[in-house]
């Protein structure tokens, strides 16, 4: 693990991190935030998984989330969205390829190679953290738009890796949105079936979720067509899942509005995660 950057922030360490992937095959980059009290006992970890263009820079510097974790004791996790470098595939559009992983696991040409996000988070950096980083076996994880969709899909999937789980602004329903189909049968082929496993809405019906769940959404949020909570929430209610869905008037799609909820879901995550 090459450590890029380290800056000291809020008595506890911003770090950026570099690593070969064997999962995505090639080398991925990801920053962690340690708060000090990481300095005496392990602690838990909230995942952040970052929306469409993004990498781990965006919410690292723009989501304002390193003040709360360091008043609750809990690290941050800033994965990358998709594989880069020399011979990953790409495409001309900003939601496909680089920067749009989806936190799938792709089956077709050529996106198969190298985009395995879900794999990469569940399985590979996870080890990697825990095998090197004072952290305890205690994870939540949250996200932004595309990101959003990877919390909830991947949590509500492997209920036994994570305790806690948010999301803000999340794309709930990808299998009915144009921020999905396309990418979708790109990445993982035209049998619809193979899709319902990453579409937060299908699983909510399917399986749920063994605790409660916190979603932020701006009522201005120019995507929220593309986003389709009012599906989520229909499915939550009809399941009878405990969910806090909440609309904000007056916010947006953008880290603004982000970083104006980032000490809730630090506080909700930390509570749940069993620290104060």
């Amino acid at each position: 693990m090459e450590v890029v950057t380290h800056s000291r922030c809020f008595g506890g360490d911003q770090g950026v991190y570099r690593h070969a992937s064997e999962v995505c095959g090639v080398d991925m980059t990801f920053a962690v935030y340690m708060p000090p009290q990481a300095r005496r006992e392990p602690v838990p970890v909230l995942w952040y998984l970052s929306g469409l263009t993004c990498t781990h820079d965006n919410a690292m510097t723009k989501g304002g989330m390193q003040l709360h974790a360091a008043r609750h004791g809990i690290a941050l996790v800033f994965p990358d969205t998709s594989p880069r470098g020399a011979g990953v595939a790409d495409d001309e559009a900003y939601d496909l390829g680089i920067g749009a992983g989806f936190y799938l696991n792709a089956t077709q040409d050529p996106w198969k190679a190298h985009f395995r996000m879900y794999d990469y988070v569940v399985e590979e950096l996870r080890t990697l953290l825990e095998d090197t980083l004072p952290i305890s076996e205690r994870h939540g994880i949250t996200g932004h738009s595309m990101g959003g969709h990877g919390a909830l899909t991947i949590a509500m999937r492997n209920p036994e890796r994570f305790q806690s789980l948010s999301a803000f602004a999340p794309i709930v329903n990808p299998t009915q949105s144009d921020w999905g189909r396309k990418q979708f049968s790109s990445y993982l082929g035209d049998d619809e079936s193979a899709w319902a496993q990453y579409d937060a809405t299908i699983l909510m019906t399917e399986i749920g979720w063994p605790g409660d769940i916190l979603i932020d959404q701006g009522a201005d949020d120019q995507f929220i067509d593309l986003l389709r909570p009012q599906a989520f929430a229909e499915a939550a209610s009809r399941r009878r899942q405990p969910c806090v869905l909440r609309t904000h008037a007056g916010h947006d799609h953008s880290y603004f509005f982000v970083s104006s909820f980032a000490g809730d879901h630090v506080a909700w995550h930390a509570e749940r995660l069993k620290m104060h």
